[in-house]
């Protein structure tokens, strides 16, 4: 995969699980809050994962 394809799934898991926490936190499910926060953690490692590859790039 390009770099610039695991920006895209990185930004794309990062809003996945923003997403599914924020729903889940306004219906009163934390184990689905939980697991939305998980994956949009997920998708910050990733994303500063790929920064670091960047900044050894350059």
């Amino acid at each position: 995969m390009t770099a610039k394809n695991e920006k895209a799934k990185a930004k794309a898991e990062q809003a996945k699980g923003k997403a599914k926490e924020t729903v889940a936190r306004a219906v009163g499910n934390e184990s689905k809050a939980a697991e939305g926060h998980a994956e949009k953690s997920k998708g910050d490692l990733r994303q500063a994962k790929e920064k670091a590859k960047d900044a050894f790039k350059e």
